[in-house]
């Protein structure tokens, strides 16, 4: 494996060069649960609910606490996931109810 240094904002970051993660491996949706709502394979854990939790201050260590069955390699999937959907557009839009 071929890794990379990037410096930013007096940051160093280490980056996999040529490595895209398969969140397909991770998520999945199954009108069965969760109303077909993409969840963590083998879970309950949707990535809505992933999301919501970190946008309210939960840490990764809170998640992975509170929920035992969530890996690292699934979290990071989560986001992988995310950012395909912002790419494709295939998020859902938001109505805002009055």
């Amino acid at each position: 494996m071929a890794f990379e240094i990037i410096e930013e904002h007096k940051y160093f970051f280490i980056k996999q060069k040529n490595h895209k993660m398969a969140w397909q491996e991770y998520i999945h949706s199954n009108p069965q649960i969760l109303l077909g709502k993409p969840t963590i394979k083998g879970t309950r854990l949707s990535v809505e609910l992933i999301l919501e939790l970190l946008s309210d201050g939960w840490t990764e260590k809170m998640l992975f606490e509170s929920y035992p069955t969530l890996t690292e390699s699934s979290l990071r999937a989560v986001f992988m996931y995310l950012h395909e959907c912002m790419q494709e557009e295939m998020f859902y839009p938001y109505k805002k109810v009055a």
